[in-house]
């Protein structure tokens, strides 16, 4: 019996700020981890992460210091008994969830030792988490979710009944990634702070790389996001798919707007257009950019989306075409199953975020666990890559012409490193002294 003894918490943070990486409309920071390791008497070591922008991260590994109590103590096997009882300890402490609730530094702590504990989990069965997620009985996966808040859109035998019809096919299906890959797009041709030429030069090489989908951020002056937009579109020719991410800067009129003028380049979608909050924002300009475009563009987010409920409330409104579930803004795995049903209840095809460290490792297994067993379709669905800081993961995420490789090592693929978490440690390792 695999008991967790001690929790180790690592504040870790990149200087990515310099270089434009990652920037865009609103953010400008050093991609940053809250990095968790989970100690047991004999057993492997459960990692779990969640991800920030730089200054803050030292807040979020505070958070998770104040929430450990919950989960040192505790036996593998107890948790898996009762995994709502566990995650409800987490999110409802009595104190702490007047800080959220469910919602913010402390949701994201929540997250960070919540998928460290599904990584000890999958390590201990000796699978890859989305080997572990596919194969468990539709009982036990839906005891792992809190339907608490949402049984007006998603009960548990209707969860179960989706579960139980993936259980068809997932042979074949499998053979599938076996053979061909889980479909990405990169967002690495298009950060906001990035010359034309930087661009069009990596733009370029993204296409002969085998990308047939690339995102590129707007929300700067929209005379520069068309041009760039061009620049992209040019390079790619008009059959390959081209989103957008104006990361939530835009007003709603001002995202119909300035819509209205991109949709010259055909976008397939575009993602985060209003506040993250604003469910009616996003319903309205769900509407407006389908009257503009016929149909060929559509509204997605998610990344910042903070619980299962604003979910629930987007697809309930039918605010988004694309949903977009972070494996860290929430509460671990347990909220992302929720997620990944409510998108299969409402027919919305799930394309993960993954723009950030770790992110393209994280959620690469719920992406195909989502395939194998949920959504059962590729059709819509692609896995964000970006090509920054995969080096310093153990089990990195791996490509081939544009599509994510199956993992193959046990866990979460969320271990680091030690001599990374060493050198990047904040503020004592040698990179920020």
């Amino acid at each position: 019996m695999t008991t967790i003894t001690d929790i180790t918490v690592h504040d870790v943070r990149f200087p990515t700020a310099a270089s434009g990486d990652g920037s865009d409309a609103i953010n400008r920071g050093d991609y940053s981890a809250t990095y968790v390791q989970l100690s047991t008497d004999g057993g492997p070591t459960g990692a779990g992460f969640t991800f920030t922008n730089g200054r803050g991260n030292e807040i979020t590994c505070a958070a998770v210091r104040a929430l450990a109590h919950h989960v040192v103590g505790r036996t593998v096997a107890e948790i898996t008994a009762e995994p709502v009882a566990f995650w409800r300890s987490l999110v409802a402490d009595v104190q702490l969830r007047w800080l959220g609730p469910e919602k913010g530094v402390i949701h994201m702590a929540t997250g960070a030792l919540v998928n460290a504990v599904w990584d000890l989990r999958a390590k201990l069965a000796g699978k890859p988490m989305w080997r572990y997620l596919a194969e468990l009985p539709t009982d036990e996966l839906v005891a792992n979710v809190d339907f608490r808040h949402i049984t007006d859109a998603l009960t548990p035998d209707e969860a179960a009944a989706i579960l139980d019809k993936g259980l068809i096919g997932g042979v074949e299906r499998l053979a599938v990634l076996e053979e061909s890959g889980f479909p990405s797009y990169t967002t690495s041709v298009g950060w906001l702070g990035y010359p034309d030429d930087k661009v069009r030069a990596l733009t370029r090489a993204a296409y002969a790389a085998g990308w047939r989908a690339m995102k590129m951020k707007v929300g700067g002056p929209p005379e520069d996001d068309l041009r760039r937009a061009r620049i992209i579109r040019a390079e790619i020719g008009p059959d390959a798919l081209l989103m957008m991410d104006a990361n939530q800067v835009w007003d709603v009129d001002e995202a119909i707007t300035n819509m209205t003028a991109l949709a010259e380049v055909d976008p397939y979608w575009i993602e985060e257009p209003t506040h993250a909050d604003d469910i009616l924002g996003h319903a309205r300009i769900a509407r407006a950019v389908t009257e503009l475009t016929g149909g060929r563009c559509r509204v997605a987010t998610g990344e910042v989306a903070a619980n299962k409920v604003i979910f629930k409330q987007l697809l309930q409104a039918e605010a988004i075409g694309v949903m977009q579930i972070d494996a860290c803004r929430v509460g671990g795995v347990n909220e992302v199953l929720a997620q990944i049903l409510l998108a299969a209840k409402f027919g919305v095809p799930i394309c993960p975020h993954a723009g950030g460290v770790g992110l393209c490792e994280y959620v690469q297994h719920l992406a195909i666990f989502d395939y194998l067993r949920v959504g059962t379709s590729l059709e819509g669905r692609m896995v964000e890559y970006v090509d920054h800081l995969h080096e310093h993961f153990v089990d990195p995420v791996r490509t081939r012409d544009g599509r994510y490789l199956l993992p193959a090592a046990p866990g979460y693929s969320a271990t680091m490193h030690p001599s990374s978490i060493a050198t990047f440690r904040f503020p004592d390792g040698p990179t920020w002294r």
